[in-house]
This record gives structure tokens, sequence and C-alpha cells, in this order.
């Protein structure tokens, strides 16, 4: 069963940790390409790994594989979500 526990930056997110959009804090040309790769309110996206020095980190969002800077990352405000381990629900 789904449950929401907290809300946190998206950079905080731990390998194979699950989150749903909640909020973008950044502004400008930044925001709408964030948005533009699928980050909106309520989008589900996987932690998959994190680089050696923590910066990148690749996500899973809708489908695709995405590698975002701390910078940007930690400018995402989301739900962590309980799910089972897999990919179900990540295309939302």
């Amino acid at each position: 069963m789904n449950s929401v526990q907290d809300i946190a930056r998206l950079g905080a997110l731990k390998e194979g940790q699950t989150a749903r959009v909640k909020d973008i804090l950044q502004e400008g040309t930044m925001r709408r390409r964030l948005q533009d790769i699928g980050i909106i309110e309520g989008t589900r996206i996987k932690c998959l790994q994190k680089s050696f020095w923590g910066d990148p980190v690749a996500y899973l969002i809708r489908g695709a594989v995405i590698a975002l800077r701390e910078e940007d990352s930690d400018q995402i405000l989301v739900e962590t979500v309980g799910l089972h381990r897999g990919t179900e629900g990540l295309k939302s």
C-alpha cells in the first residue's frame, strides 16, 4: 500500500526511493526546462543512481532517465512515497 511520508527536496532522496513532485521553486528558463522534461506537480520520480561525488544524480522521470545537478534538484519539492520495488506507477 502506498503511503505519503514527508516533504523534502528531490536532492535528498536516496537511491531507490520514489517521490511525487509537489512544487518547483526554480524560476524562469530553468523552471520551464524542468517542466518540459516532465517535472510537474504529481509526477513520480525515482532516484536511480548518485554519481561517486553525489552530483549529478540519475532519476527515472516518466519512463526516461534524466541526470540533474544538485543545484537544480534542490529546487524541486517532493513528497516521499513508500512503494514496492520496481517502476510501477512511474509514468504518471
